[in-house]
């Protein structure tokens, strides 16, 4: 038989504490919070690491010098894109939602901005491989959400307040 908690005779006086947080208080919860996002930055820099290693290696073998360069290209596409999603998840820890939401949207746009920007000036050269590109920015997406869901996984945040 588990033991219940005592029930306060004045129901104002819990009125001005902090909600439970499945026995946590609000700074451990954050602090959970930042080292989940520091593992998910550390594990997307690692990522990054091996598509440029990788990506370079097997593009040089397949398309030469051009694919080394849409290996390098599309590493770079992938740690920007994944970095930056991480990034605003940080910088709005302990923040309003209304706060987060509007970061990670304003990340996102700045996403699409670069995006177009960077095929609007690689349109028509040939410097690069285009399909080595898609492919290691591909991998990198897809690793890197693989990557953050291990991060969120293995961290010790409740979702559910009390």
């Amino acid at each position: 038989m588990t033991a219940q908690p005592p029930v306060p005779d004045n129901p104002d006086e819990t009125a001005d504490q902090q909600p439970a947080t499945s026995g946590r208080s609000f700074d451990e919860v954050q602090a959970g919070e930042r080292a989940m996002l520091r593992r998910a930055m550390r594990s997307t820099l690692l990522l990054v690491g091996a598509l440029v290693v990788l990506g370079c290696a097997v593009g040089a073998l397949v398309a030469g010098l051009p694919g080394v360069w849409g290996a390098l290209v599309g590493a770079g596409l992938a740690a920007f894109f994944c970095g930056t999603t991480v990034w605003s998840m940080q910088r709005t820890v302990g923040k309003p939602p209304t706060v987060m939401a509007g970061v990670v949207m304003g990340a996102w746009l700045a996403k699409i901005v670069v995006l177009v920007v960077v095929l609007a000036v690689l349109r028509g050269a040939d410097f690069y491989d285009p399909y080595v590109l898609f492919v290691v920015l591909a991998i990198g997406a897809i690793g890197s959400a693989l990557l953050d869901y291990q991060a969120v996984k293995g961290a010790r945040i409740p979702y559910v307040q009390t």
